[in-house]
C-alpha cells in the first residue's frame, strides 16, 4: 500500500470527483472532499465513510469565493494535518450551443467556475504548500486543452484553454520551489457533465455511436487516475487518460470490438 497523504479534490460529491476520491480512499489515503451544498455533501461523506470511516471528511467550497478555499485549506490541515495533493476539479458545462445563444448567467457562472475557480484554487493551495515546505497541485483539464475546437463548445473550450496555459506557466514559476503542478486529461467520460450538454434525449441519440469511441465510463478513469496521482513525480506532467495514439487505436478497432459506454 502506498504510503498514507491527504487530498483535497473540490467539485466532488460527484461525477470524476466523487469517483477520484473514492478510488483513492480505497488505496489508503485520507481525502478531504468538497461541494457547494450541504446536503449532497453530507450524504457524499455518509456514503465514503460508510467504507471508509475516518479517512473521509467534508467542507463546503464555493469556488468562485476565494474565501471558501482558503477556508478549505484550514479545514483539511486541522483535520489531517499536511496536504499532499490539492486537485482542482470543480467546473462546470454548458448545454451545446453558439456562444451568444447561451444566457448571461451560465457565460458568467461557467467562466467564474471553470477559469477564476481554478485560479482562486491554485492560488491558495501553493500558498499553503510553500508554507509547509511543499505539495502537489493538479488542474483537470478538458476539451479545449489541446486545440481541438467543435462548434457550441466555444465558452467551455475557452476555459480548458485557459487552464492549459495556466498550468504550464504555474510549472515554470514553482520551478526551484518544494511546489510541484500537474494536469489531467481525463478524456470524454461519461458523466451527467458531459450529457447534460446535449439539449434533448434526441440530440444525445444521435453521438451515441462515436461516444461508444472515443468516451470512456467513469470506473474505467478514476482508478488510472488515482495510481497516476500517487506515482508521479515530474513537475509540469500532463496525465492523459486517452493519449492520440490510443484513440487512433480505438477507431481502428472499432469495427470489430464492441463498446457500450452507455450500458
Amino acid at each position: 500500500m502506498d504510503k498514507q497523504r491527504t487530498i483535497v479534490i473540490t467539485g466532488s460529491t460527484r461525477g470524476i470527483g466523487y469517483g477520484l476520491a473514492e478510488e483513492l480512499l480505497k488505496r489508503g489515503q485520507q481525502v478531504v472532499i468538497s461541494g457547494r451544498k450541504q446536503d449532497t455533501l453530507d450524504q457524499a461523506v455518509a456514503t465514503l465513510a460508510a467504507g471508509y470511516g475516518a479517512n473521509v471528511a467534508g467542507c463546503l467550497c464555493d469556488v468562485t469565493r476565494p474565501a471558501d478555499h482558503d477556508a478549505l485549506l484550514a479545514f483539511a490541515l486541522e483535520t489531517f494535518g499536511r496536504i499532499s495533493i490539492w486537485v482542482n476539479n470543480a467546473g462546470l458545462a454548458h448545454p451545446t450551443a453558439n456562444v451568444w445563444e447561451l444566457p448571461q448567467q451560465t457565460v458568467d457562472e461557467v467562466i467564474q467556475t471553470n477559469v477564476l475557480g481554478t485560479v482562486y484554487g491554485c492560488r491558495t493551495a501553493i500558498n499553503g504548500m510553500l508554507a509547509q515546505g511543499g505539495g502537489w497541485v493538479y488542474n483537470l483539464e478538458g476539451f479545449g486543452s489541446n486545440g481541438r475546437i467543435r462548434a457550441g463548445m466555444s465558452l467551455y473550450g475557452l476555459t480548458k484553454a485557459a487552464t492549459a496555459y495556466l498550468d504550464k506557466a504555474l510549472a515554470k514559476e514553482v520551478a526551484g520551489t518544494a511546489v510541484k503542478i500537474g494536469a489531467i486529461q481525463p478524456g470524454i467520460v461519461l458523466t451527467d457533465l458531459v450529457t447534460g450538454q446535449f439539449q434533448s434525449a434526441a440530440d444525445l441519440e444521435k453521438v451515441k455511436p462515436i461516444f461508444n469511441t472515443i468516451a470512456s465510463r467513469l470506473e474505467e478513469v478514476t482508478p488510472w487516475i488515482a495510481d497516476q496521482l500517487l506515482h508521479n513525480e515530474k513537475n509540469g506532467a500532463v496525465l492523459t487518460f486517452l493519449p492520440a495514439w490510443k484513440l487512433m487505436f480505438r477507431f481502428l478497432t472499432a469495427p470489430f470490438v464492441k463498446r457500450d459506454v452507455f450500458d
